[in-house]
């Protein structure tokens, strides 16, 4: 028998979705693959805040946006270094993939990196954003993953994709 995932509840303070998917995805595999279709949904001045636990996936997902993206460099955790830019090699947009775990602070913290500067010719990626981020643009895509916890092998996750904003107006994130 299946074991059921929760609902994936609301993020507090989140806007209300103009675009909504409920996917299952069964394997680090297809969540990487996922990640090689959003890429191809993905512009220049794109904000997608990824939310899950710890193992959820959120990495491997940006991952597969990378390879999507046709960007340089491994896609890695960028967890002590707190943000990477991986060059496109392909003439797209770069991927700035960020790690805002151990940022405390809202918006002031994330001034620093300067992502508002990086935004508008970026695919922004950013971990751990919930209510960090949300300032930066109207317009963003909210990935939330869930996964089963506790001892399991399973390693399917429930992820839910938010299109939030005008840009994600008509966009059918269900087709991914």
């Amino acid at each position: 028998m299946e074991a059921a995932h929760p609902p994936v509840p609301p993020v507090p303070g989140d806007a209300t979705p103009v675009s909504e998917a409920t996917l299952s995805v069964g394997s680090p595999e297809r969540m990487q693959e996922l990640g090689l279709r959003l890429a191809k949904i993905l512009r220049p001045g794109d904000l997608v805040m990824l939310t899950g636990e710890l193992g959820a996936g959120k990495t491997t997902l940006t991952r597969g946006l990378g390879e999507g993206l046709g960007v340089r460099g491994a896609v890695t955790s960028p967890t002590f270094v707190i943000a990477r830019v991986h060059p496109s090699l392909v003439g797209g947009p770069a991927l700035v993939h960020v790690d805002a775990y151990r940022l405390g602070g809202g918006l002031d913290e994330m001034e620093d990196l300067d992502l508002d500067v990086s935004l508008p010719e970026s695919v922004v990626v950013v971990e751990w954003g919930d209510g960090k981020v949300e300032e930066l643009t109207d317009d963003r895509l909210h990935v939330l993953i869930h996964r089963v916890t506790g001892d399991t092998d399973d390693d399917r996750r429930t992820v839910v994709l938010r299109g939030v904003g005008e840009r994600w107006t008509g966009e059918d994130l269900g087709a991914l």
